[in-house]
């Protein structure tokens, strides 16, 4: 069984509003980390007693390090953005299962919609063969950089058109008449939904992560179900995002729920 251990910050700094970058050291997960999974970081006041999972952005394990992207968006998040290099935290991980690399796809479509992009920045580092990536965003993007360090062609698309196509990633996937072999993607479930529809039409397989509420993390508290109907199964049952996912097919997932 994982414990939580303190993990020292190396760097913890803002990148766009609301977002921020943060740098531990944390060689056992770095050394066992996929891409895809996720770390339950632990707030220090006594109020905020659930942990709050943060997908890993990037692996270092030579260094044992990794990076977590994160937006605040509550308190504990909004703790979490005052830590400063050379303090600690606690960290459990990792945990989850991540996206499974089909190193046979010579030809790859990563799609990310808002803060569901930073996991997709290790698992656009670790595959092999073309990776044509496409991000959603309602105004400002980030992370796209890290992306093109790792040879992927980036497309972008913002609700408001202040950045690269105006419209949603799906009406840009459409319009650039993107060809794939696989889709990797993380972000709203909305788009997840819509993505999958297209995936379908165009018969490419497709794997989904998926973004739930987790109030432990850990597979214990049910909170994070969701319907998955395995291949050639007739009925769906009820799978732990945080558990058996947050990494599943899109076929076996129910949307209309």
């Amino acid at each position: 069984m994982k414990e939580i251990k303190h993990a020292l910050i190396l760097d913890n700094q803002l990148i766009a509003d609301n977002i921020y970058k943060m740098t531990l050291e944390a060689d056992g997960i770095a050394r066992e980390v996929k891409a895809g999974q996720f770390v339950n970081l632990y707030c220090k006041g006594e109020a905020k007693l659930l942990p709050r999972p943060i997908s890993i952005c990037e692996i270092d394990k030579d260094r044992g390090r990794i990076i977590l992207v994160y937006g605040v968006v509550g308190q504990g998040t909004k703790e979490f953005s005052t830590l400063k290099a050379g303090e600690k935290i606690e960290v459990l991980g990792p945990l989850g299962n991540g996206f499974k690399i089909d190193e046979s796809k010579a030809k790859n479509i990563i799609v990310g919609g808002g803060i569901g992009t930073p996991p997709l920045v290790e698992l656009v580092k670790q595959l092999k063969g073309e990776k044509e990536v496409y991000l959603g965003f309602r105004s400002q993007s980030i992370l796209l950089e890290a992306f093109k360090v790792y040879g992927a062609n980036v497309h972008v698309a913002t609700e408001d058109g202040s950045e690269g196509f105006k419209g949603n990633v799906l009406e840009l996937l459409k319009k650039n008449n993107a060809k794939g072999e696989i889709i990797y993607s993380c972000g709203p479930k909305p788009m997840l939904k819509a993505i999958a529809a297209w995936a379908k039409e165009n018969e490419i397989a497709m794997q989904v992560s998926l973004e739930e509420r987790m109030a432990c993390g850990i597979g214990a508290c049910v909170g994070c179900v969701c319907k998955i109907k395995e291949k050639d199964e007739l009925d769906w049952q009820h799978k732990k995002v945080c558990k058996d996912g947050p990494v599943f097919w899109s076929d076996e997932v129910v949307w209309d729920d």
